[in-house]
């Protein structure tokens, strides 16, 4: 078990470092939009990127991770091919008639949505189509384990978005070929997305040349009974973390909306930093949990690991919220007013990790059924407690909102897993590290009035101190840990 371990941690961290570069260069953007544009200004790029990921949940059909379950069970590289082909072949199929339909009903769509006579929904049509085609390509790089290819497209396709903006910022909106009527409009930031995704899609082309998207109807049927319940969980779930923005714009008075949609999207960008180490897990503890494993083998590998994403959740809670005030100069001044909702998003974020945690077993059963109960649990609680607290908090109801959903995903999570698929986790260890961590952040309130330096210092010792008591108290070699990155080709 331990060398099954070593391999996901070296996995998590060759994807984690590239996540963590891909964000970080886009987190650049981040205090440039929030810099340049009004609150309403950013919120139009918030609502617009919350109906993204949306449409990639439907679009995809489920079928990364069918793709994955089949793929590892084929006993041959022409029935792996196969899978992909036929997994490639039907969302290809769904992002066609989506961007069709998009095309033709491009101005009814753009009035519900609040913006006619501008161009956002089909080019925003067109990203969603590309980044949809692109889905199983980069999910074959993955299969195959050619972490390093994965990491170049994405980074290329990062460092094209933000050139891109930059330039259409700084210097197209002074020339004659402007694109928009005033030099701050959020479209730029929408052309330069779709050029990066049209390159990135070219580029998979080239990787995964060789496998033409060829539906064999027969797998297909095989592979959407086992991907139907995770496209509805999916759906549910994606509904979980993005619903709230269209519930921020709606449920307030529509004077105030797009500004609180701003201010929410910002603060919610900084805590994307939790965010991004659950995807970046999941992009490697995906593929390693729904190969082949032994029963008993993979109930104490997913309760060790558990154990450790949970620990390193509370670090980066930790680093964030103890020098708050610090990563609250990532956004602009008119955006930091909304930094106390920040533990809010943290915790939730963590707690969506704790639920991917528990959502493998299921997945490497083919008991997929699940899913919808647990997502669908938790967007009753979304949309419940949106519409009881946004009208009277604000964004400030919405954070909440999410908070309460995450939890309740977690409790069914862990009853259903305990029921159908008992997993020895260590609650009591677990619960003793959660414990601690809240003990620091309450002592940061305290410290928070002493001397900034002081303070500072204060913080960092606390922050240093519960890493070695984890480091300690889980015997945690660093060495090893180290070697098996290094190793990583």
């Amino acid at each position: 078990m331990a060398a099954n371990l070593s391999k996901l941690a070296g996995q998590v961290a060759i994807y984690g470092i590239s996540s963590v570069v891909a964000r970080l260069l886009n987190y650049l953007l981040v205090p440039y939009y929030t810099r340049i544009m009004s609150p309403a200004e950013y919120g139009i790029i918030t609502d617009i990127y919350a109906l993204i990921p949306f449409a990639l949940v439907i679009l995809t059909l489920g079928m990364e991770s069918g793709y994955f379950r089949f793929a590892a069970k084929a006993t041959n590289q022409s029935e792996r091919k196969r899978v992909y082909g036929t997994t490639w072949g039907a969302v290809l199929t769904a992002a066609s008639l989506f961007l069709l339909l998009a095309l033709l009903f491009n101005e009814p769509l753009s009035r519900a949505m609040g913006y006619e006579g501008r161009p956002y929904v089909w080019i925003t049509a067109l990203i969603i189509f590309l980044d949809v085609a692109g889905a199983i390509p980069f999910a074959r790089l993955r299969q195959e384990g050619r972490a390093l290819q994965f990491v170049g497209v994405r980074l290329l396709s990062v460092v094209v978005n933000i050139g891109l903006c930059i330039y259409f910022y700084n210097f197209l909106p002074a020339s004659e070929g402007a694109l928009f009527a005033t030099p701050t409009d959020p479209g730029y930031a929408f052309v330069a997305n779709l050029i990066s995704s049209a390159i990135t899609f070219v580029l998979l082309l080239i990787l995964c040349r060789g496998t033409a998207p060829r539906i064999d109807s027969k797998q297909l049927r095989t592979i959407f009974v086992y991907s139907l319940p995770l496209l509805v969980s999916g759906i549910a779930g994606t509904a979980n973390e993005f619903i709230d923005r269209q519930m921020i714009k709606f449920l307030m008075p529509a004077e105030e909306s797009l500004a609180a949609l701003g201010i929410y999207g910002a603060v919610v960008k900084i805590g994307v930093v939790m965010l991004l180490f659950t995807q970046m897990y999941r992009l490697a503890a995906e593929p390693f949990f729904l190969a082949e494993f032994k029963k008993d083998e993979f109930k104490n590998s997913n309760a060790e690991v558990m154990k450790y994403f949970v620990v390193a959740s509370l670090v980066i809670f930790l680093v964030i919220t103890l020098f708050s005030d610090l990563f609250a100069l990532i956004v602009g001044p008119n955006f930091r007013e909304g930094i106390f909702i920040l533990p809010m998003i943290l915790v939730s974020n963590a707690l969506g990790g704790v639920v991917l945690n528990l959502s493998f077993w299921y997945k490497q059963t083919g008991q997929t059924k699940y899913a919808i109960r647990i997502t669908g649990t938790g967007l009753l609680f979304t949309i419940l407690f949106n519409i009881l607290l946004v009208p009277s908090l604000g964004y400030a109801g919405a954070a909440l909102a999410r908070l309460i959903c995450e939890s309740a995903m977690v409790v069914v999570s862990y009853r259903l897993t305990q029921k159908h698929y008992p997993t020895p986790y260590d609650l009591p260890r677990i619960f003793s590290y959660v414990a601690v961590a809240a003990a620091l952040w309450g002592a940061s309130f305290l410290t928070a009035k002493l001397p900034s330096v002081v303070e500072y210092v204060a913080n960092g010792a606390m922050l240093l101190g519960f890493i070695i008591f984890a480091i300690r108290r889980e015997r945690i070699r660093i060495g090893a840990l180290v070697r098996s990155i290094l190793r990583r080709k």
